[in-house]
C-alpha cells in the first residue's frame, strides 16, 4: 500500500486482483499487436510485396516506430487531462489503426495504418504504468509490476498461436478485427471499473514550453539517467530475439512449420521469471535483481558462445543450447524491466506520466537501434546475435554497479 499522505492514500481503489489483471491486459496491447502478426508475414509478403519480400518485416517494425512516438506525448497528455480520459483516446486511435490496415489494398497503406496503431498502443502501456505509480510506490510497486509483468510475458506465447488460427479461419487482415476486439474490452473494462487515479487538483497544464522544463527536470535524475541507459540494452537483446528467432528456427534448424509452439514453449518458461521476482525483490531490492539477472543472463550466453562456436555439436545438442539461451533473454525481462521502470519512476511523484513517457520514448528508440545492425548480421551462423547480444549484457551490468547500490528515497515531485 502507500505511504500514508501519499497522493495515492486518498484515491478509492478497486480490488487488487482485478486491478492486476486489469493492468495486465492494457500492458500486453504491445506484445499480442506486434507477436500476433508474425505468423500472418508470409501471406503478407505474397498478397502485397511478392517482389520484395523482406519489406513484410515493416509490419513490425512501423508498429514499434509508432509506438516509440505515441510514448513520448503519452504521459504528458495524461498528466493533463487524467489517465482514463487519455487512454481512451488512444485506444480510439488504435482502433482507427487497425481499421484501416485491415481495409488497405498497399503495404505502404498497412504500414502507415501500422504506424498509427503503434502510436494509440503507447496510450495503455505508458499511462498504465502512470497509474500503478499513482497507486503504489517502492518495492510493493515492484511486486505488482511483477505480477503485471507475469501475464504480460505470457501473451507472446499465445499471440502468435491466436495468430495462426485466425489467419487459417479468416486470412491475415482478419487479425486487426481481433486487435480492435481486444482493446476495446480493455478499455470498456478501464472506463467502467478503473476510477480516476490522477484528480484535477493534481493535473499540470500542457504547453511545450512545460513539456520541455518537464522532460529536463525528469533526465536530470541521475536515477533515470542510468535505467533508461540499463534498459536500452535489456530490451536490444529482447528485440534482437524476436526480430530472428523465426529466421533461425527455420534455415538454421527446419523447424518453420512448429515456429509457434516453441515460441509459445519460451513465452511461457520465461513467464515465469516474475514469479521469482515477485518472490525475491522484497529481500534482495530491486538493483539486486536486475544485477544478478544480467549477471546470470551473461553467464549463459558465454557459455552458449563458447559451446556453439567452439565445439562440433550434434544438431539435437545445438538446438537445444540455442533455445536455451533465447529462455534465458526472455527470462532476464521478468527480473529486470519491471524493476527499473520502479527505480525510476521512484523519485517523480505527480510527474510519473512525463517520466514514463520519456523512459519508455528513450529506452524503445535506442534499443531499436541497436538490435537492428545485431539482427541483420544474422546469416548462417548465431555466433554474431549472441556476441551482440553479450556485448550489450556486459554494458548494461557495468551501468547498474556504475549507478551504485543505494537504492534512492522518494523524492515526490510537485
Amino acid at each position: 500500500m502507500a505511504a500514508p499522505g501519499s497522493p495515492s492514500s486518498s484515491i478509492r481503489k478497486i480490488g487488487q486482483t482485478e486491478f492486476l489483471a486489469l493492468m495486465a491486459m492494457l500492458f500486453a496491447t504491445i506484445a499480442f499487436s506486434t507477436d500476433a502478426m508474425l505468423p500472418a508475414l508470409p501471406a503478407i509478403e505474397q498478397a502485397l510485396t511478392p517482389e520484395a519480400p523482406n519489406r513484410a518485416q515493416l509490419i513490425v517494425t512501423s508498429f514499434l516506430f509508432g509506438m516509440g512516438f505515441g510514448t513520448l506525448i503519452t504521459g504528458p497528455l495524461s498528466d493533463t487531462f487524467g489517465r482514463k480520459p487519455t487512454i481512451i483516446a488512444f485506444a480510439s486511435l488504435y482502433i482507427g489503426g487497425a481499421l484501416l490496415a485491415w481495409l488497405a489494398p498497399s503495404l505502404e497503406l498497412v504500414l502507415a495504418a501500422r504506424v498509427i496503431q503503434g502510436i494509440g498502443a503507447a496510450g495503455p502501456r505508458v499511462v498504465g504504468i502512470a497509474i500503478v505509480r499513482d497507486l503504489y510506490s517502492g518495492r510493493e510497486m515492484a511486486r505488482l509490476m511483477s505480477f503485471i509483468f507475469i501475464v504480460f510475458s505470457l501473451f507472446p506465447a499465445i499471440a502468435p498461436l491466436i495468430g495462426e488460427q485466425v489467419i487459417a479461419l479468416a486470412g491475415w487482415r482478419a487479425i486487426f478485427l481481433v486487435f480492435v476486439v481486444f482493446i476495446a474490452t480493455s478499455t470498456l473494462w478501464l472506463a467502467i471499473r478503473q476510477p480516476e487515479t490522477l484528480p484535477p487538483e493534481r493535473r499540470t497544464p500542457f504547453s511545450l514550453p512545460i513539456l520541455w522544463t518537464n522532460i529536463k527536470i525528469v533526465l536530470a535524475n541521475r536515477t533515470v539517467r542510468f535505467t533508461v541507459a540499463v534498459q536500452v540494452f535489456v530490451m536490444a537483446q529482447l528485440f534482437t530475439m524476436v526480430s530472428t528467432t523465426q529466421p533461425v528456427f527455420e534455415r538454421l534448424f527446419d523447424k518453420g512449420e512448429s515456429f509457434t509452439l516453441w515460441f509459445a514453449f519460451i513465452a511461457v518458461c520465461a513467464g515465469t521469471s516474475s514469479f521469482v521476482n515477485a518472490r525475491f525483490v522484497m529481500r534482495v531490492g530491486m538493483r539486486g535483481m536486475v544485477t544478478r539477472a544480467l549477471i546470470a543472463t551473461l553467464v549463459v550466453s558465454a557459455v552458449c558462445l563458447a559451446t556453439t562456436s567452439l565445439i562440433p555439436l550434434p544438431e539435437t545438442l545445438f538446438f537445444g543450447i540455442y533455445l536455451f539461451w533465447v529462455v534465458m533473454i526472455f527470462f532476464q525481462m521478468g527480473l529486470t524491466m519491471g524493476n527499473l521502470n520502479t527505480l525510476a519512476l521512484e523519485p517523480m511523484g505527480a510527474m510519473a506520466g512525463t517520466a514514463s513517457s520519456v523512459i519508455g520514448a528513450l529506452a524503445t528508440a535506442l534499443s531499436v537501434l541497436v538490435a537492428a545492425p545485431i539482427g541483420l548480421m544474422f546469416t548462417d551462423s548465431i555466433y554474431p546475435l549472441v556476441l551482440g547480444c553479450m556485448i550489450c549484457g556486459v554494458i548494461a551490468l557495468s551501468l547498474m554497479i556504475w549507478m551504485g547500490a543505494r537504492e534512492e528515497e522518494p523524492e515526490n515531485t510537485q
